[in-house]
This record gives C-alpha cells, sequence and structure tokens, in this order.
C-alpha cells in the first residue's frame, strides 16, 4: 500500500525536518561516505539501508521564540546496510561474531558505538559531547534539544510488513507451489536465492496465489514473487499456543480498508511466528497472516534466534536504543523521536500496530521508562540500491537478483569508522583466522563490551555511578544484569507484551 502519512508531533518538530530531507541526506551518505567495499554489486545484487540521524538546534535557536523558525542541524551518526542473519548452529559464545546482519540492527549497534565515544568526549570533559552531567553521580544524560530520527530504505520485517492490498491494486500475481500453500510453515515463503526452475509453480489457474504488489518505481510486468522482507526462509516446527498479545490485536488482515475499499490480500512477511505464539493460518489471500505477533528471521535452512526487525524496533521503543551496558551510565534511556521508512510498500496502520500499538498498555515502568509515542513517516525517495530500484533499471539482464552478502557498518567516530562483514565476520576473514582479534567486527558483542570497559578504565572509580559500585562485575553477562533498571522495565515489557520473546542462554553471554 503507498501512502504518504500525515505528519505527526509537534508544532516544533515539524519546522526542523521532513521524510524527504531524512531519507536524502541518508542516501547521499551512503554515496558519498561509504566505500565500494559491501556495496551490492551492479545490476545482480541488491541491499538495505538504515541509519541515525542526529538532530540539533542551532546554538542560538534553542531558546528562539515559538514563531522564529527553527534552524536545525542534521547529521548522520550510524549506518548500516545488509539483508542476512546466521543460522543458531553458527552462533558463538565468545561474543565475537554477529547474529544479526539486518541493516536496522546494523545501524543501532553503529549508532552505540557512537554513544560510546560520545560518553568517552563527556568524561573527558570536552565540550562537543552530545552528553552533559546529570543530576545523579556518574551519570549523564542528553544534552538539551538534542534528538535522533531512525531511518530505513524500507518497512521493518515480521509485523510490521504485513500491510493490506486492496482490490483496485491490480498488480501481477505469483503462484505458489501447492506443497508451500498445504505446509506453510515447512518451506520458505520467498525465497529470493531459489532458483527460477526450482520454484515448483503451479499453473496460473491455480486457486491458490501469492500476491504481490509491485514497488512504486517499477515498471508494468515486473512481479514481486518473494516475500516483502526479502529474505530466506528455513522450516520451522509448528507450535501453537497461547500468546501474551491482546485478543483485539490477534487477527488477520480482514475486510476494508478506511478508505472503504476491500482488503483482498496481504504483503507476506518471511519471518515465522516464535514458539508460544498462535501462528499463522497460512490459508491464501488476506487471512494469511495473524497480526500483532513476534516473530523470528528466516535462515536457510538453519533457523535462526533473531527477533523481527519490527520486534526489536518495538522493543527499543519502550526500553530505549543504548541498551543494558549503557544504561550504567545514563541518568535514562535514549529513544528515537521518530521514524522514517523510504519508498517501499508501506501501511501506517501496520507501521503504527508494529512499533507501539502491541505495546500500548505496558505500565509499571521504572522511573524514566515509558511506551513512547514515536513518530513514524514515510518518505517518496527510493533507494536506489533496494531490491525494487535494482530489479527496475537492470530489465531484461541475465541471471537473477540476489541480496548481497554483506553488511556495512558506519559510525561517527574517529577510529575505525567503518566495518564490512560478510557471515557475521569481517570481510574476507578465514576459517583458520576466526579466533584472532582482526576477525572481529567494531560492532560486535566483545568488542562493544571492550569499548565500555575501555570507557570505565578512563574514569576514576570513585566517579562511577552506583551500580557499578556495588560488586565486582567481570562478565558481560554479569555487567548487562547489574543495569537494574533497564532489566527490571525489559521483565516488565516480556510479562505484559512479549512473554514469547526468544532470549540467549546465559552461557552465549560469559565472556570477559
Amino acid at each position: 500500500m503507498w501512502e504518504t502519512p500525515t505528519l505527526l508531533g509537534s508544532a516544533l518538530t515539524q519546522t526542523m525536518w521532513t521524510a524527504d530531507e531524512i531519507a536524502r541526506l541518508c542516501y547521499e551518505h551512503y554515496q558519498t561516505r561509504l566505500p565500494k567495499q559491501g556495496k551490492p554489486e551492479p545490476n545482480r545484487e541488491w541491499t538495505l539501508l538504515a541509519a541515525v540521524v542526529k538532530i540539533q538546534p542551532a546554538i542560538d535557536q534553542a531558546c528562539g521564540g515559538a514563531n522564529k523558525p527553527v534552524q536545525v542541524t542534521k547529521e548522520v551518526v550510524s549506518m548500516g546496510t545488509g539483508t542476512k542473519c546466521i543460522g543458531q548452529s553458527k552462533m558463538r559464545k565468545s561474543g565475537d561474531i554477529l547474529n544479526d546482519s539486518h541493516a536496522e540492527v546494523i545501524a543501532r549497534r553503529s549508532f552505540q558505538r557512537y554513544l560510546l565515544h560520545q560518553l568517552h568526549l563527556a568524561a573527558a570533559l570536552k565540550e562537543n559531547s552530545i552528553f552533559v552531567p546529570g543530576t545523579q553521580r556518574g551519570l549523564w544524560k542528553l544534552r538539551q534539544g538534542i534528538l535522533f530520527v531512525f531511518f530505513s530504505s524500507h518497512t521493518p520485517c515480521g509485523d510490521a510488513s504485513i500491510i493490506p492490498m486492496l482490490e483496485f491494486e491490480d498488480q501481477p500475481c505469483c503462484p505458489v507451489s501447492r506443497r508451500w500453500a498445504s505446509k506453510p510453515s515447512e518451506e520458505a515463503s520467498g525465497n529470493p536465492e531459489t532458483p527460477e526452475d526450482e520454484k515448483n509453480y503451479e499453473d496460473l489457474g491455480s486457486p491458490v496465489t501469492k500476491k504481490m504488489r509491485l514497488e512504486p518505481g517499477i515498471p508494468d510486468g515486473v512481479a514481486h514473487c518473494q516475500s516483502l522482507d526479502n529474505q530466506e526462509s528455513g522450516p520451522v516446527p509448528p507450535t501453537v499456543s497461547s500468546s501474551d498479545v491482546p485478543t483485539q490485536e490477534l487477527a488477520t488482515v480482514t475486510g476494508r480498508a478506511p478508505s472503504g475499499a476491500k482488503v483482498v490480500d496481504v504483503y507476506r512477511t518471511g519471518a515465522k511466528c516464535v514458539p508460544g505464539e498462535a501462528g499463522d493460518s497460512g490459508k491464501p489471500g488476506a487471512a494469511y497472516h495473524q497480526v500483532g505477533l513476534l516473530r523470528v528471521k528466516p535462515g536457510r535452512g538453519d533457523r535462526t534466534r533473531s527477533m523481527s526487525c519490527s520486534d526489536k524496533l518495538a522493543r527499543w521503543n519502550v526500553l530505549g536504543c543504548q541498551g543494558a551496558l549503557l544504561m550504567h551510565l545514563l541518568e535514562e534511556p535514549l529513544y528515537l523521536s521518530a521514524v522514517v521508512i523510504g519508498r517501499c510498500p508501506y501501511s501506517q496502520e501496520a507501521m503504527r500496530r508494529a512499533l507501539t500499538g502491541r505495546c500500548q498498555n505496558v505500565s509499571a515502568l521504572p522511573k524514566g521508562f515509558g511506551v513512547q509515542e514515536v513518530t513514524i513517516q514515510q518518505s517518496g525517495l527510493l533507494f536506489e540500491q533496494s531490491r525494487g530500484a535494482v530489479q527496475a533499471k537492470r530489465a531484461d539482464s541475465p541471471g537473477r537478483l540476489v541480496p548481497c552478502g554483506a553488511a556495512i557498518s558506519w559510525s561517527a567516530v574517529p577510529e575505525q569508522p567503518l566495518d564490512v562483514t560478510a557471515n557475521g565476520f569481517p570481510q574476507g576473514t578465514t576459517r583458520k583466522a576466526i579466533r584472532c582479534l582482526q576477525a572481529r567486527s567494531q560492532i560486535s558483542k566483545v568488542e562493544l563490551f571492550r569499548s565500555f570497559q575501555k570507557l570505565l578504565s578512563s574514569i576514576s572509580e570513585d566517579k562511577w555511578p552506583d551500580s557499578l559500585r556495588a560488586q565486582k562485575l567481570e562478565t558481560y553477562h554479569e555487567y548487562k544484569e547489574a543495569a537494574s533498571t533497564y532489566q527490571e522495565a525489559w521483565s516488565a515489557l516480556r510479562k505484559q507484551a512479549f512473554g514469547s520473546w526468544i532470549r540467549n542462554p546465559p552461557d552465549y553471554h560469559q565472556f570477559k
């Protein structure tokens, strides 16, 4: 569904930026600041893009009059590309591999790296940090007036990608195999890497079809047969039990749209319902998916333990983007003020449901935490290396279009801002070199933990916050668990909304 949602938020926010300005800034940054390495091979590969943009009022504008136009600086502070996840069999207890390399996750981890650098500046009493001293010992808070906007070139995988298709959207259909229709939980819903001769499509007269609307800007006749997520999917054992999602949210996308048009189908997401959730019906048409459920990202054969990007964004909207480690040093969580989506199939209703609706009744959170009314907007600008844009340009080029296997991380930090990975390790890493320090992404758990410990070592212990002084902490797991307010908020969120969230066992976090 293509629509331009109404601008939400305060009058101040409306004068500070537009969705197209954010998208254009991110696309220009991608083109000019990121090298060729890690980018898609022209006319053969595509990728996804995400970023965090800092919005900061000019110094003389912070206390300006109400009617005075607000002048701001807009700066990309982190960026990520990527489409892949590793399977659970490839996960490592040493924390040196990236489990999830979807663009949104890469951008958020790159943002955490940026925050660590800014805390280094604050601890060294540098005036150009985004942080200023808080009211309690050892804690910092965001400088007044600064806010962060999250940009993604595409709708997040999972619940936000279950978008109604209306009867007037007359687009090419892709029939699906009889096996897929009868056992949707056992076969991928749209595997972009499956060769055409292996897809075993039924004839065009089959009553079971998987309708996929074209992305805006794609010429007529270029069908999208894959799921909206464009991710590979692996088999998941069917598990059906009760869900923590409110009954009214456990629904399929049916009936009529606000415009009065009949909903005839939905865009599919390749993300699978997690064990403990109610599960999809798999029925043809608009009843195929249940909405509002937690989902896990698909893998090629080997199941992943990575939650969908819709789920992760919803979690960040309650717990903040800083994570548990950095919560030790911050007076309150660091939230995104807005989420902007590039030109792609989109539904404002689905985005609102996925990012905020599922958590709207969560209560009794620790001081400073809360369900945020994040602004959600869409830009009309298309990412030039998105699947739709590349498909449109390549026309009748030979060979099939595949997702780029590499992921790029960029952070606004002075040392090694760029990080290019494949299969969770720096690109080019050999099997023999995996245990070397050089074979670690800068945004892997172990490296972010190392940066956090380096930050602590630069601060006198008598200036540490109480959460770090109360007990001797050694492992990554111990540091995370000691962030008590964050863990209390996370526990409340799980109990009230996300009870089926897949969590990695503690032994995956015992590294030092």
